[in-house]
């Protein structure tokens, strides 16, 4: 498939390889996501449209609360996981993934109740996205970005080399890389505006809430390893990653010391009404 005007090649590459560590890894999307944004919709959606779906973590959520769902996701190594999982589950039969993008979606005018982009927004381009969501969206329907912070709560020094790893990372990735090799991140913090300023939605706001997870030292670690930036350190080659990762699972496993704890993400859903 060619990649639509306004797509990066880096970007749709970024999670190429390790797709099944990634969905082992990461949260499942909490269920408090359609309580929030079915209050706003004001009924059952027939149609919602999970873009950027990965592996399917946010889409899977959506199977009770609503007659159809799509996941949407460029990423062939992620949609394929998400596809495997799907014909392995029980009453998903409402729900399916495509291979698509999202400022070129498959669907007709005004005929999506909701669209939702987890962990996600910020690899998309957000001017051509926001219009064509605007394109597809019913009158009333809902549009909701939602994030959380890295990495889950558990103590300062093991949080500490974690964000550290990741500044790291960023900070070899443009030393080594290419240009037109690394990807972009637009700001998380500048989601809001964008919607607001985009002049799709008479009502946009923002929502924080928060989500508990069981993580044992192992998760954790793979947690951190999961993070887009650091796959690429290994992609490039580069060893330069090795003693902080070596550290850090040193600090996971006294923190956790052998047990399974109950962990909070905290996240924030910035959500426009069409």
């Amino acid at each position: 498939m060619s990649i639509p005007e306004g797509n990066l090649l880096s970007n749709v590459e970024r999670f190429t390889g390790f797709a099944e560590g990634y969905d082992r890894s990461r949260p499942q999307a909490p269920s408090v996501v359609p309580e929030l944004i079915l209050r706003y919709l004001g009924r059952r959606p027939a149609l919602v449209a999970d873009v950027g779906c990965g592996t399917g973590l946010s889409t899977m959520l959506w199977r009770s609360w609503a007659d159809r769902i799509v996941g949407i996701e460029p990423n062939a190594d992620m949609i394929a996981v998400a596809r495997e999982k799907l014909a392995d589950s029980d009453d998903t039969d409402n729900i399916s993934f495509e291979h698509g993008f999202s400022n070129a979606l498959p669907f007709a005018a005004q005929s999506v109740d909701v669209i939702t982009c987890s962990q996600s927004f910020h690899w998309m381009d957000p001017d051509s996205t926001l219009k064509e969501f605007g394109r597809v969206l019913v009158q009333g329907g809902v549009f909701a970005a939602y994030d959380c912070d890295w990495p889950p709560s558990l103590e300062w020094e093991t949080e500490d080399a974690y964000n550290r790893i990741l500044t790291k990372a960023d900070d070899i990735i443009q030393r080594l890389a290419p240009e037109q090799q690394q990807a972009r991140k637009w700001d998380k913090n500048s989601h809001l505006n964008r919607m607001a300023a985009s002049g799709v939605f008479r009502f946009t706001k923002e929502i924080v809430f928060h989500h508990h997870e069981p993580f044992d030292a192992d998760r954790y670690v793979r947690l951190a390893l999961s993070q887009g930036g650091v796959q690429t350190v290994f992609k490039l080659g580069s060893s330069e990653l090795d003693e902080d990762l070596v550290r850090f699972s040193a600090l996971a496993g006294k923190a956790f010391a052998g047990k399974t704890l109950e962990l909070m993400f905290s996240y924030r859903m910035r959500l426009g009404i069409k």
